[in-house]
């Protein structure tokens, strides 16, 4: 069990205990009161309590008066220059003190992350494309920093990635998503563009692929939603020529197997193609038409923006993303 959690089983269990003693109208307290009980057990003055809690004497006075209503008893006792508790005074106060102790040290404590004593789970949402690039280098960073962590990887697309932050739950999303809802903010990390790629082997065009060449083969397809046309196709039908779409997957490593001894050409993002894994005798070119570029994101709820954990995962995302665009360009 976690320490939080016994923390906060301990200030439930405080409260109960409070709530049981009388039958107490509870929605007339407050967390002033609970100090100035405290505060009035430390000090045994109504005057000194006052001074420390920077309060006028009337002021805690009348604290006093409302917890002696709400708690059916004195609590304390004038003798000479000081306040007596009462037995029930005496009773209450260590539990009292549990929970003011519980939200100043534990719910109300400034946020921090220390990414080595971290020993939850990082949950990020990825793209099939996203994943395949950046999950190796994201995996070492994280262990490198926080190395008694968990790491999970989950498949998201544009369909479904803003469900998921919830459902799954996620920290981060990185994919070529640009949110719009105000429940989310992101980052644009680099910006992608296509090239062709085809067997070198059974087909030697030369480069850059000339439209003739381009259009001469049968086409493979990289479509998350299942789609068989693109904005490949508009460019192609502007120019008086078509293609022949003869296959599609929402998998990239799908298409980089068919792309192998087969007669079969696709359009894939450039660091894609330049992943060691494609080196297997393909050829990557420039489209002979204007394909696009797009843009990879780093997306997050606004909710958490403040958070420390979320803050520390995102930076280490920003750096480990940029270092690998980077590396597979040069």
């Amino acid at each position: 069990m976690s320490s939080r959690l016994r923390v906060t089983i301990k200030l439930f269990k405080s409260i109960i205990l409070l709530l049981t003693m009388n039958e107490i109208n509870w929605k007339a307290v407050d967390l002033n009161l609970l100090v100035a009980f405290s505060t009035l057990m430390e000090t045994k003055s109504v005057s000194l309590a006052a001074n420390k809690l920077f309060v006028g004497q009337s002021a805690m006075s009348h604290s006093l008066a409302r917890l002696r209503e709400l708690l059916n008893d004195p609590l304390f006792e004038r003798q000479g220059h000081q306040m007596i508790p009462t037995a029930k005074a005496i009773q209450l106060y260590p539990l009292v003190n549990k929970v003011l102790q519980t939200i100043s040290g534990d719910i109300l404590k400034v946020d921090t992350f220390e990414a080595s004593e971290f020993t939850g789970t990082f949950k990020i949402g990825m793209t099939d494309y996203a994943e395949l690039l950046f999950a190796a280098d994201i995996f070492d960073a994280i262990h490198r920093l926080a190395p008694n962590a968990q790491l999970c990887f989950t498949t998201v697309d544009k369909a479904n990635y803003q469900d998921r932050f919830d459902s799954e739950p996620l920290d981060l999303v990185i994919g070529s998503m640009k949110p719009e809802l105000k429940e989310f903010q992101y980052q644009t990390l680099y910006t992608e563009k296509h090239v062709c790629m085809w067997d070198g082997q059974r087909h030697p065009f030369s480069t850059p692929i000339s439209l003739d060449d381009y259009i001469s083969l049968p086409h493979a397809l990289v479509s998350p939603d299942g789609a068989l046309k693109t904005g490949v196709d508009k460019e192609l039908k502007a120019l008086g020529v078509n293609r022949a779409v003869s296959v599609a997957s929402k998998h990239f490593l799908t298409i980089r197997h068919l792309m192998k001894k087969r007669d079969l050409i696709c359009v894939v993002p450039e660091l894609m193609a330049q992943l060691d894994l494609f080196s297997e005798k393909l050829v990557h070119s420039e489209p002979p038409i204007n394909v696009g570029e797009f843009d990879i994101q780093l997306i997050w709820q606004t909710r958490n923006k403040e958070n420390k954990r979320y803050q520390w995962l995102k930076e280490l995302l920003i750096q480990t993303i940029e270092k690998s665009v980077i590396t597979y360009r040069t």
